[in-house]
């Protein structure tokens, strides 16, 4: 897994709150345990029309947005059935962190697992990052896993949260058997 430490990219907004795995990637997405070509489904009931072509009202469809690699998303983010193909296609899109006020603890877990940062900010900052990302399409902003900050070109900072267990693996680029097996002389000294 890839070590995250800082990342600047542009934002996609997405700020709707409750948005389940199921709005993430269409069961009919799910054929296999394959991480390829799942990007396709993401989001794909609102990213296409019903004749199939995209909607070019919807984020991931606007230029602008082309090539972010952090989704700013609503409360609740990724609740719903446990889906780690919901996380696999937010990767394979691009995407190395979600900011959201709060996250189903399955996403959650599947995100850290495969290491996709699920940043949590507080409902205040939700609110001012999405009318700032929604006024200043395609701007970049700066997420500091180290610092647990997130900056705006013109300065302003604001903080995310995330358990320190988290950080460590995140920043270590370590799932959690990647991390016992790290610690494992520790372990077998203790025993």
């Amino acid at each position: 897994m890839e070590p995250f430490r800082r990342l600047t990219s542009p934002v996609v907004p997405l700020p709707r709150h409750d948005i389940n795995t199921d709005d993430i990637i269409p069961a009919q997405y799910l054929k296999g345990t394959d991480r390829r070509g799942l990007a396709q489904g993401l989001f794909a009931r609102w990213r296409y029309r019903d004749d199939g072509s995209p909607d070019p009202n919807f984020p991931l469809n606007d230029p602008r947005y082309q090539g972010a690699r952090i989704l700013l998303a609503g409360a609740n983010f990724g609740s719903g059935s446990s889906r780690e193909h919901a996380v696999w296609a937010l990767m394979e899109w691009g995407f190395r962190a979600v900011l959201a006020p709060s996250f189903a603890d399955i996403f959650f877990n599947n995100a850290v697992q495969n290491g996709l940062l699920p940043a949590r900010i507080s409902q205040e900052v939700f609110e001012e990052l999405r009318d700032w990302v929604l006024a200043h399409p395609g701007e970049p902003i700066t997420l500091d896993l180290e610092t647990q900050t997130i900056q705006r070109p013109d300065g302003k900072v604001y903080t995310f949260d995330v358990d320190a267990f988290t950080r460590i693996r995140l920043l270590q680029g370590l799932d959690e058997l990647d991390y016992l097996l790290a610690h494992l002389p520790e372990i077998e000294a203790y025993e």
